[in-house]
């Protein structure tokens, strides 16, 4: 019961229906047990002797019991329904919660899919099994209860030797859940691959039928598909062992009853109608018992779904603020950045080299940062450190003088805006994607940063202009597209601190020299970021830091890295070498490194 105490505090709070949906089924199940009862006063005191004048009101006893039984089943359905439903939204609310505060280096290697699997089959087992299987498990322990109870006011002996089944069932019910929980687990994680390929599938479609891999994909899918069949199969199979043993003990109590009760009805010294009684009780009891199984999955799934999300609720928080941490006045907030001798190796990766190593830079409030470097070379990473993705491992970095692991990190975050790489657009409107992160923004401002970047004319040739509903991930789009409306986004935050990470990368030339033209009035008073494989991003930069396996190798204004021997020159003689006509408006330093 370990995964349920973790899970208690998202039902005990609601501990008054847990109790209304328990003691109604309980009641229910008591008030079920006066029926043989009945059934004995029938026999031994209305139809043995012929006696009829009490049938009409023994028949209105029934019917009274009838309805208070339907009473408390509704008592029981009420309150469980509204104790399952509460606990899983508090949980996945929880869930969902716990996923916005996770850290990035958790992303690295979490799986879409299968998180969704979390939130969604996980805890709708947990609803199922809180719900209803509590109680009606805990229900067939009140059952043998008050069954054998009133057998013993009948015949106590008789009681006993049915009695001496139940620990055989009991044993054989426990072995059975140890022997399936796993299977359950396994279950539970093969729905979770299955989601992550069908996710993944979907989501790279076009990346699928443009090398047309469609046989891997489905190849990978069978492979899935097939484990969570042969699982299942292995469920199954658990099951057609359980459940004919379970029967057959179940059985030999009644077998037991009926020997032994009518060789002492035969003699005289036990009625027909508590033989009736008696078995009919004896009935009510093993009907539920061969329903344990059933009790038993339901329990067994919502253990191992249970397990799945206290691993996520587990997960730790190591990014976060500290209770004393600093809030930022937007008003006073200048945008000076500083990296004191900032080295950084990413979580899980011990083995590997440092991402950056004794990285300085004192960027100046207004003032345009470029870098440069290959694939791996760390500038991803000098953004992601100032956003707090991501702590230092040496070093600090700085906004106007305060270290930012003691600034609030909604705080900190609110002072920057990024344009990443790769664009993610949400599905909805084009309007609402770029007030993203401002939702108090009016009309005029979302088409003000729209005109900055470029977007407004395409915007107002799409069908619905700005209320223009985009396909998921902003499919539709072109590239170029998506990257001015994420770049939009970014704008409208009107930022003091601006990072823009390759973000003209899938635009054309000509749109890339407007946008950046209208950057220059976004950019004034904005220290600015600018990561870039394109030299003409960075020609305007204030400082340009050039970046290989993590550390600084160059540094300095465009005319002066031209003039050294080193990468930025290298990388610029391969840009501008096959394009002549960009030379026209080059200095002669420019024209004499190409040539």
């Amino acid at each position: 019961m370990d995964v349920f105490r973790g899970l208690r505090a998202f039902f005990w709070q609601d501990k008054g229906f847990l109790l209304g949906s328990v003691l109604g089924l309980a009641a229910a199940t008591a008030l079920g047990l006066v029926y043989p009862m009945l059934l004995r006063i029938l026999i031994d005191d209305m139809i043995v002797p012929g006696e009829y004048g009490g049938l009409l009101g023994l028949a209105l006893l029934a019917v009274g019991i009838v309805v208070l039984k339907a009473g408390c089943q509704y008592v029981h359905g009420f309150c469980g329904g509204r104790l399952g439903n509460r606990t899983a939204t508090r949980l996945r609310m929880t869930s969902y919660e716990k996923l916005q505060v996770l850290p990035f280096s958790f992303y690295d290697t979490a799986r879409t899919g299968d998180l969704m699997s979390r939130l969604t089959a996980d805890i709708e087992g947990i609803r199922n099994f809180i719900g209803f299987g509590f109680a009606q498990l805990l229900n067939t322990g009140f059952l043998v209860l008050f069954g054998f109870t009133m057998m013993a006011m009948i015949d106590w002996q008789l009681m006993l030797m049915t009695l001496v089944v139940i620990p055989v069932l009991a044993f054989v019910a426990i072995r059975f859940e140890l022997n399936i929980h796993p299977v359950f687990r396994s279950i539970r994680v093969a729905v979770g691959r299955l989601t992550v390929s069908v996710q993944e599938n979907i989501s790279g479609v076009r990346t699928v039928k443009s090398f047309p891999s469609e046989q891997h994909e489905m190849k990978k899918f069978r492979s899935g598909n097939e484990n969570y069949r042969d699982n299942n199969l292995n469920l199954a199979a658990g099951w057609a062992k359980y459940f004919p043993i379970i029967e057959f003990i179940a059985n030999l109590s009644i077998v037991l009853l009926l020997l032994a009760g009518g060789l002492r009805v035969i003699n005289g010294s036990l009625t027909l109608g508590a033989l009736v009684s008696l078995n009919a009780m004896l009935g009510m009891i093993v009907a539920p018992l061969w329903t344990l199984g059933f009790q038993i999955n339901n329990y067994t799934q919502s253990k191992a779904g249970g397990e799945r999300l206290l691993e996520l609720l587990h997960q730790p928080v190591t990014i976060h603020s500290d209770q004393d941490a600093i809030v930022l006045d937007d008003s006073q907030v200048r945008g000076h950045v500083q990296y004191d001798r900032v080295s950084f190796r990413y979580p899980n990766h011990e083995h590997q080299p440092s991402a950056l190593i004794g990285f300085n830079l004192d960027a100046k409030p207004g003032s345009v940062i470029g870098m440069l470097g290959g694939t791996g070379s760390g500038k991803s990473t000098v953004v992601q450190l100032l956003l707090r993705a991501y702590d230092v491992s040496e070093g600090a970095i700085k906004l106007d003088g305060i270290d930012i692991r003691s600034l609030e990190l909604e705080s900190l975050r609110r002072q920057i805006a990024v344009v990443f790489q790769e664009t993610f657009l949400f599905s909805t409107t084009i309007h609402e994607n770029i007030a993203y992160g401002c939702a108090d923004a009016s009309m005029g401002d979302v088409v003000e940063a729209a005109k900055l970047a470029q977007a407004h004319d395409f915007i107002m040739e799409l069908p619905d202009g700005y209320e223009t509903i985009i396909g998921e991930r902003g499919m539709g789009l072109s590239g170029g597209q998506k990257q001015r409306i994420a770049i939009a986004r970014a704008l409208l935050l009107k930022p003091k601190v601006l990072i823009l990470d390759d973000s003209t990368s899938a635009l054309d030339m000509e749109t890339e020299h407007a946008i950046q033209r209208s950057l220059r009035q976004v950019m004034a008073g904005r220290t600015t970021f600018i990561i870039a494989h394109r030299i003409s991003s960075l020609r305007q930069a204030d400082e340009i830091v050039v970046l290989e396996k993590g550390r600084v190798v160059q540094r300095g204004k465009h005319d002066q890295l031209i003039r050294q021997p080193g990468l930025y020159r290298e990388t610029y003689q391969t840009q501008y070498a096959d394009r002549p006509d960009d030379l026209d408006s080059a200095s002669d330093c420019e024209r004499q490194v190409i040539g």
